[in-house]
């Protein structure tokens, strides 16, 4: 008892599921075939040996598929044309044989895989072969009038398979069910054509053509698995070119943008941590402008060999970004590990010999580089890019041949960038002064609203400086926005209110456009998204928007209800508080408006005055 207790305990979800598919699969062979075979004549057993040999050759000769190179055996096409012309009890009987000289071959394979694959089968060509019968399908001849019947049959044979093998793997890896389906589907839907269209050629061949028929297929399937070999390797070739960089032999700029967007996902879904470190060469027009291109073409080259085997050790990704600049993907480094593992590179870079070096200001090799690593607030690639990017700057400015990492300003430092990034941000607001004077107001108390929560919210230096930076600019889209529709004193026309909703659009844009200003993006576009989905312009949902982001929602609406507007009735502080906790949930995340309304209680109870 206590073994099989133990044995209990060491079945997972994926064995229950294997298991059960086990049972199901032996008790329809046992119903169906019913052990027929024990009465076959010697010409039927010639026909089966036959019909399993090509099952043996076509698994050898396996159709690989791009892009990935899954492979997929047509093994199917020579069972469905058992159906076809001889029944499902000899159908079932070369799946047994098949399965037994296969698990024979293939040793490595444990048993209850094989046991696992021969009921699928099973299951597969059962269900196929009853719809064949109920359709009015006889075994024998391929019948001109019946080719509907046919594929009807491969349609149930191929959802069956798709079904099965999308369950178990969705058990497995718990993955989305639809999703694993639909990618099964979309590498598979061509081969399984082509097993429709083989398995009738095979079934005219075999009838009217006996095993002379059926050699002729061997040769039509082993050509065609051979082709598409060929075109796998062909696509692999194209794929590496337009992948690599040919001066260095890298992953270009195209490839890492791909391969980022993917390693984000991964991140977010796996909770995996990862850092994208931006590299820039020293000096290297000063090298180009003294030796010239062709020269500073095999520094390029140099540097880049040295990155691709490095991150192959390493399992990274470097890409060449473009010039002198280079990227490096580290899936599972946080920021600590991924810049003990630049400034090794730096310094094993530093201790190279290279022709020429002497002319640096350093006498070596040596290059600035930026990490930032990704974050749950992280909505967009480009963000990442930008945070590398601004570590790489402050790294230059440093005095180069370092590496910083996103966040990492010294508080000194830090207090006069966001003082003057302030009265930057300020100078574009004074126009709001001559166009709109409570947009201006409104904005310049989001502000101190924001710097107060800022100080109470458990978060880093840089994340205060970019929401209440954020805070201060995130109307700044308005400025396109006609006066007269900015000014009106009755309710907005809805083709005026789709034009007021473009300012979070417009007011990104204005952000895109300097540097300094690219993080507060998000800010300016997401604050009018709501909890629910309902909001604008994206109808994220949820923690899809970043955390910040729903607390400026919640701020913006707050000041929004509390002070003056030219179509709306102000609400008092408690009224708005009211609002706040009816719409928490919907409107607004229900955590943060709670934290929101706590602040606010307790700054009214402090100082028993109002608001700002």
């Amino acid at each position: 008892m206590s073994k099989l207790k133990s044995l209990a305990a060491t079945l997972d979800s994926g064995h229950m599921y294997a298991l059960s598919i086990c049972l199901i699969g032996m008790s329809l062979f046992s119903y169906t075939n019913r052990f027929e075979f024990i009465h076959y004549e010697t010409s039927t057993w010639v026909w089966i040996y036959a019909m399993t040999g090509a099952c043996l050759i076509l698994n050898f000769f396996m159709i690989q598929l791009p892009p990935e190179g899954n492979e997929l055996s047509m093994d199917s096409s020579v069972y469905l044309a058992c159906i076809f012309t001889f029944g499902t009890g000899f159908s079932l009987t070369v799946l047994l044989m098949n399965c037994l000289f296969f698990a024979i071959i293939d040793r490595n394979t444990s048993w209850w895989k094989h046991l696992t694959n021969f009921s699928i089968y099973c299951i597969m060509i059962t269900v196929s072969a009853a719809l064949f019968q109920y359709l009015g399908g006889n075994p024998g001849a391929l019948v001109n009038t019946k080719l509907f019947t046919y594929l009807i049959v491969l349609t149930v044979y191929f959802a069956a398979n798709t079904l099965l093998v999308g369950l178990y793997y969705y058990i497995l890896y718990r993955g989305t069910l639809f999703e694993t389906i639909k990618d099964i589907i979309k590498d598979s839907v061509f081969v399984f054509l082509c097993t429709l269209a083989l398995s009738l050629v095979l079934t005219v061949l075999v009838y009217h053509n006996q095993i002379l028929g059926l050699m002729l297929f061997m040769c039509l399937s082993v050509l065609l698995s051979q082709s598409f070999k060929k075109l796998f390797a062909m696509y692999r070739s194209i794929e590496d070119r337009a992948n690599t960089d040919q001066r260095t032999g890298l992953y270009n700029h195209s490839y890492f943008e791909e391969v980022l967007e993917q390693e984000i996902q991964k991140s977010r879904s796996s909770g995996a941590p990862l850092s994208l470190a931006m590299i820039d060469l020293d000096d290297f027009k000063k090298y180009n402008d003294h030796f010239g291109h062709l020269q500073g073409d095999k520094l390029i080259s140099f540097v880049g060999e040295m990155l691709k085997t490095e991150s192959q050790k390493s399992g990274t990704v470097a890409a060449r970004y473009g010039g002198e600049e280079f990227t490096l993907l580290m899936p599972g480094y946080d920021s600590l590990q991924a810049r003990d593992y630049i400034d090794q590179l730096r310094k094993k870079l530093n201790n190279s010999s290279f022709d020429g070096v002497e002319i640096f200001p350093l006498g070596c090799l040596a290059f600035s580089a930026g990490i930032a690593a990704c974050s749950l607030d992280i909505h967009d690639k480009s963000q990442l890019v930008d945070q590398a990017d601004q570590a790489l700057y402050y790294s230059k400015r440093q005095g180069k041949n370092t590496v910083h990492t996103y966040g990492m300003h010294s508080p000194l430092e830090q207090e006069l960038d966001f003082s003057q990034d302030v009265r930057d941000i300020e100078q574009q607001l004074n126009l709001f002064m001559y166009k709109d004077m409570e947009t201006f107001r409104h904005s310049k108390r989001v502000f101190r609203y924001a710097m107060d929560i800022s100080e109470l919210l458990d978060i880093d230096s840089i994340s205060k400086r970019n929401f209440t930076l954020g805070a201060l600019i995130h109307d700044i889209g308005k400025l396109e926005i006609p006066w007269n529709i900015l000014n009106k004193k009755d309710k907005l026309a809805p083709e005026e209110w789709e034009m007021v909703k473009w300012h979070v659009t417009w007011g990104k844009k204005m952000a895109l456009t300097n540097d300094k200003f690219k993080e507060l993006a998000p800010y300016i576009e997401l604050h009018h998204e709501r909890y629910d989905g309902k909001g604008y312009p994206y109808g994220f949902k949820g923690e899809e928007i970043p955390r910040l982001c729903r607390m400026l929602t919640i701020i913006d609406s707050f000041d929004a209800m509390t002070t003056e507007r030219p179509y709306q009735p102000t609400k008092s502080f408690e009224e708005a508080i009211i609002e706040l906790r009816a719409c928490a949930g919907s409107q607004f995340d229900p955590e943060l408006t709670e934290f929101f309304i706590e602040y606010i209680e307790t700054r009214e109870h402090r100082t028993g005055d109002t608001a700002v």
